[in-house]
């Protein structure tokens, strides 16, 4: 792992208030960060928040935005019989294998000076949020992007519906503030969607990650390429952990890639996983005799691709070192244990350091100051 200047933990639950008295907030993490043009640094961090009451002797709860405009929630409640299963304190299962959650995400902003490490500002409203069209069970994971050229701010997040399941949306602004929503972007079970932030040979081009229930291989990340960011195509697999490797579990992109001297540099997100064995359930409808159950350690990895082909990848993290990896107690305990998932990176001031912001154990954001010689001693460039 690299060497850390400097970090620690910019926001935790107790910095925010609930967005009313149905809910408790059960993390603040996963945020997407940007440099604005007065040198501050803005994050729109995630607020997850689950139902203080999310059943009784009858009923489950469900939360769900139904406005077009405005932070609007109303709480579904569904009969107990039917419901198959539980994955408490997440959600539940219906008899048809679907699934609502006990729990919804939006974002609020936070502030920070120059050095982004001190905090300015902290919005106790949602920034932004799902709507009846977009997001309507929530929004994830966001990311950001600035386009100097085209004087657009573009952030890419998860929009989770019943109609849409997990898909990937988009949204453009021209202050990072006040944003124009383009729906999705990328299709049912795809996160993870990161911009490069300038277009490459003409075209824009993306990082992702498609879901499936059925692979072949270990998983991978995918790059595409767009001319208008709405559709996508010449994809490419990207090849990137190896059998036994400390990210062969999961890979996705994490922070949108920084222009080195070397190549385009990605902080990308990797899980390690132990595999045993737990009882039937009957949510697993597929399996007849017990599921698989695996203790998973997300770690963070750093690639770089070529800069006038990123299809191609120069050098990344070993097999066997990532380049961060959960070590505090933040870090290991929380919502989900034994996670760092970065979302942002962005330069310092002198540009010889990188500011890595990052979800830890689904609970709070954190800052990590590393020397980009650091970095590239790590990948060996």
């Amino acid at each position: 792992m690299v060497e850390v200047e400097k970090e620690m933990v910019l926001v935790t639950p107790d910095s925010f208030k609930p967005s009313s008295k149905l809910f408790s907030i059960f993390g603040v993490f996963n945020p997407a960060a940007i440099r604005l043009k007065n040198g501050d640094i803005l994050l729109y961090v995630r607020v997850g928040e689950i139902l203080k009451k999310w059943q009784d002797a009858s009923y489950y709860y469900s939360p769900r935005c139904i406005s077009e405009t405005k932070f609007r929630i109303i709480v579904d409640k569904f009969s107990k019989d039917k419901v198959m299963d539980l994955n408490p304190p997440y959600g539940f299962y219906f008899n048809n294998g679907t699934v609502r959650l006990t729990y919804i995400s939006h974002f609020r902003r936070v502030l920070l000076d120059k050095t982004g490490m001190k905090i300015k500002k902290i919005e106790q409203k949602p920034s932004f949020y799902g709507v009846k069209d977009d997001g309507e069970l929530g929004v994830e994971d966001p990311r950001i992007v600035y386009f100097e050229k085209e004087k657009n701010y573009y952030m890419t997040y998860v929009s989770l519906s019943r109609l849409g399941n997990i898909s990937t949306s988009f949204a453009v602004s021209k202050d990072a503030y006040h944003w124009h929503r383009r729906g999705v972007t990328f299709r049912h079970q795809n996160k993870d969607v990161v911009l490069f932030p300038e277009k490459i040979n003409g075209r824009y081009v993306a990082l992702h990650r498609p879901e499936g229930n059925f692979e072949f291989t270990l998983p991978h990340v995918w790059i595409s390429f767009s001319k208008d960011l709405e559709y996508w195509g010449d994809d490419k697999v990207l090849h990137i952990t190896k059998e036994d490797s400390w990210d062969s579990g999961k890979i996705g992109a994490g922070a949108p890639p920084i222009k080195t001297k070397h190549g385009w540099l990605e902080i990308y997100h990797g899980v390690q996983r132990t595999q045993t064995k737990d009882k039937f359930s009957l949510k697993d409808i597929f399996k007849k005799h017990g599921r698989t159950h695996y203790s998973k350690k997300y770690s963070a990895g750093a690639l770089l691709f070529d800069l006038k082909d990123p299809k191609n990848i120069i050098t990344k993290s070993e097999s066997n070192t990532p380049f961060l990896s959960p070590r505090h107690k933040y870090e290991k305990e929380g919502f989900v244990p034994n996670v760092i998932f970065p979302t942002g990176a962005i330069y310092d001031t002198s540009k010889e350091y990188l500011l890595v912001y990052s979800g830890a154990a689904d609970k709070v954001t954190t800052v990590k100051k590393i020397a980009l010689s650091e970095i590239f001693e790590h990948l060996k460039v």
